[in-house]
């Protein structure tokens, strides 16, 4: 008889998010899936043209059920604008997780980004039903909250740490993509070692592909491509590349490019930040493209970059980009502290150096810079070894379904 796992998480295909494929991984697994999800709108807050409040609601994709809910958009990606878009999610899929009592499942998954108030539909489900919940920890809060809204009232973080404490403690098992992530969960939930795994993330398996796009190459053939491909956010902290910038022009180097593919609720601050920098030649922001698009423009790098914001906790987390980018076979370049950075010196697959740490990415991408092309190889193929080793779908896949069914 076919296994039946609910999967609780806001943001599914056709939004760029791992969990889309992990979906389909389990449908190819002969799981029968059921997703409830929002309604597409990630990253700009804009509903893509065939989607709406009662538009699309019952999808299948891939073999896998999508039940959407409602939720207030991200429009405009205002501060007040996002926090009613954090909490608009959990309450209409409290309603909508209703629905399901009917149905019966041997697994319920929520699958946790920002924000963790998402878990509470797949509680309110897993109590009911007495089913287990296994919750996957992407963004580990509320230390990520305040990395997108910077909340100074004391209450207001007591708040906020209670109650995200409270619904990883609720889950049943948890799963971290790091060791250190793992003992902070076991800090914070006080559960037994064996009901937290470390799983990381994975990328698909077309991330592995190299596309060499003639119109890309000839376009950039005169710079050393320095590409970042992801979302723009506070928590990227882009504004380091720009203060890069100002440095490469101060030591006359002049091509160097940073081609920044994606969108997100900085973009408009970081362009502005390059324009007063007056760094505007040293910067292509292409916007949002499909994810099946980036193996094109990691070929087209001589290095990808990764940045993240500094704080000790969000440190604790591999950001997706990072293995997308090891799959690319390209060095990887990154301003990260923790995780994001161990596995890049784990692997010899590029060059890391501090979050915020703008001289030190600056002399780091000099390195990269002067490199012969043989030894920039050699790093992209490092990378690739250790993304095939310890990162690979098929694998991580095999690992995600027994715990979450053991």
């Amino acid at each position: 008889m076919k296994k039946r796992v609910l999967i609780v998480s806001q943001h599914f295909w056709p939004e760029n998010f791992r969990i889309s494929d992990i979906a389909q991984g389990f449908a190819e697994n002969d799981i029968e899936v059921d997703v409830l999800c929002g309604i597409p709108n990630y990253p700009n807050g804009n509903i893509p043209d065939g989607y709406g409040f009662f538009k699309n609601l019952k999808q299948n994709y891939n073999g896998v059920n999508v039940h959407r809910c409602w939720e207030i958009t991200r429009k405009g990606n205002s501060s007040i604008r996002i926090f009613l878009n954090y909490i608009s999610y959990p309450f209409f899929a409290t309603f909508k997780v209703l629905s399901f009592l009917s149905k019966k499942y041997d697994a319920v998954f929520c699958y946790e980004t920002s924000p963790v108030y998402m878990i509470f539909p797949a509680i309110v489900y897993s109590k009911l039903k007495k089913i287990p919940l296994t919750t996957y920890v992407l963004d580990l809060w509320p230390e990520n909250l305040y990395s997108v809204l910077p909340i100074q009232n004391k209450f207001l973080q007591k708040v906020c740490e209670v109650t995200s404490h409270c619904n990883y403690k609720k889950s049943d098992k948890l799963i971290a993509m790091s060791p250190s992530l793992k003992e902070k969960l076991i800090s914070v939930t006080d559960k037994s070692s064996e009901k937290i795994a470390v799983i990381p993330q994975y990328c698909e398996s077309f991330y592995e592909t190299e596309i060499a796009d003639e119109e890309l190459t000839e376009k950039y053939k005169d710079y050393f491509k320095v590409v970042y491909a992801g979302n723009i956010s506070p928590a990227q902290n882009l504004e380091v590349a720009v203060d890069v910038a100002v440095l490469l022009k101060k030591d006359g180097i002049s091509d160097v490019k940073f081609i920044i593919v994606g969108d997100g609720m900085a973009r408009n601050d970081i362009e502005k930040y390059v324009a007063e920098k007056d760094v505007k030649e040293y910067f292509d922001f292409l916007g949002s493209k499909p994810v099946t698009d980036m193996p094109k423009y990691h070929t087209l790098a001589d290095c990808l970059f990764a940045p993240l914001a500094k704080s000790d906790l969000i440190g604790l987390t591999i950001p997706a980009k990072v293995t997308s980018y090891m799959a690319g076979r390209r060095p990887v370049i990154t301003c990260i502290d923790g995780e994001g950075s161990l596995v890049i010196e784990k692997a010899n697959a590029g060059l890391t150096g501090e979050s915020g740490n703008s001289v030190q990415l600056f002399e780091n991408i000099k390195t990269l810079y002067n490199m012969s092309p043989a030894d920039r190889k050699q790093l992209g193929d490092n990378a690739f070894a250790y993304h095939r080793q310890h990162h690979e779908r098929n694998k991580v896949l095999g690992h995600l379904i027994d715990f979450i069914f053991e």
